[in-house]
């Protein structure tokens, strides 16, 4: 994929994103998670080492801290920063951490039907069988990240289960979109809008899954997953602004443009390697570039969001604030960005 950027420039725009993200003042929770989850690839797509050493002094400091007593799914996400600082330093003690999380997943985390994680941020049963996009960052692709690491076929196939139930609750099967969440109690999309980061939670990972899963052909659930994603970035492309952004509800044009579903949809669609989407990604790159302050923070991200009431409720959250995800997500773009001329699918799957 040759891509209209320049190198130096996607560099420098990272390097100010990492540095500006590890001024803030993130514990151990999901924001942190997603913003940690960026640092940690692009050290691994830079090969920079100075972006290893912040984050794993910043990492000791949480741990020296003192952990959450409780674990949940969202603060799983935690997990992905500790995978990779394991595999680049050997220190048995991350790798600890990362098989506590996994233990939560599998043995202590609430779950309904057909062993669907429920998406949960307190010790708290928050929301009762409810499924949301959101799970498969946090909890699905840490899971496959472990599976593949261990060899451990169980774990492999859990997470595609994840996959495979959350692509049954939330994708629409007319549209190819992502709806926010699902409710099995009483069998309903609630506000049923297609939230902008949701389509990002659910693009990005799925994308992820056949970069990392050796012989992902041969597993049947993979199939689902190639399948959904090839239908939702069909018509995502559609939606995509002038700006090369998308909104924060992704059919309505009274939404304002949301970054960090533009990240994470944009590193969908570079990860996917498929030509045709090439002047889409163009595009992308010059509305990510425009939102990044001289200081490397990620502009226009919106806020900590529930499954709304209304479209009013997803068009006024704030977008005003730096937030983790925002930072993680605009580098899981311009990483792929980065090393864009090594991507190159077949097309087949």
């Amino acid at each position: 994929m040759k891509l209209e950027m320049n190198e130096q420039e996607i560099r420098d725009v990272i390097d100010r994103i990492v540095k500006r993200t590890m001024k803030m003042d993130l514990t151990w929770d999901w924001p942190c998670g997603v913003a940690y989850y960026g640092i940690a690839d692009a050290y691994e797509k830079t090969g920079n080492e100075e972006y290893l050493k912040l984050l794993k002094d910043r990492i000791d400091e949480l741990i020296d801290l003192g952990l959450p007593k409780v674990w949940t799914v969202n603060a799983c996400a935690m997990g992905h920063c500790l995978v990779s600082l394991y595999k680049a330093t050997g220190e048995q003690k991350y790798w600890d951490i990362v098989m506590s999380k996994i233990e939560y997943l599998r043995k202590d985390a609430l779950r309904f039907g057909e062993n669907v994680l429920q998406h949960t941020v307190s010790a708290n049963n928050d929301f009762p069988e409810q499924c949301w996009a959101d799970t498969l960052f946090m909890a699905a692709f840490l899971l496959l990240r472990v599976g593949v690491e261990l060899k451990d076929e169980d774990i492999i196939n859990d997470a595609l289960n994840q996959w495979y139930w959350h692509i049954k609750f939330l994708q629409d099967p007319e549209t190819g979109l992502y709806y926010h969440g699902w409710d099995n109690i009483a069998g309903n999309h609630m506000s049923g809008f297609y939230w902008g980061r949701a389509n990002a939670w659910a693009a990005f990972t799925m994308s992820q899954v056949g970069e990392i899963l050796p012989k992902c052909y041969l597993y049947p659930r993979y199939m689902d997953v190639a399948g959904s994603l090839n239908e939702q970035l069909g018509s995502l492309k559609l939606l995509q602004t002038e700006n090369g952004l998308w909104r924060t509800i992704l059919d309505d044009p009274d939404s304002y443009e949301e970054v960090s579903a533009s990240a994470g949809i944009g590193a969908a669609f570079v990860s996917r390697g498929n030509p045709l989407h090439i002047k889409y990604i163009n595009k992308t790159i010059k509305g990510m570039l425009a939102n990044i302050s001289p200081d490397g923070r990620v502009l226009n991200v919106s806020g900590g969001t529930a499954v709304m009431n209304d479209r009013d409720g997803y068009r006024n959250i704030s977008k005003d604030w730096i937030q983790g995800w925002g930072q993680g997500l605009a580098l899981a773009f311009f990483d792929r960005v980065l090393v864009s001329a090594t991507i190159a699918k077949d097309g087949a799957l």
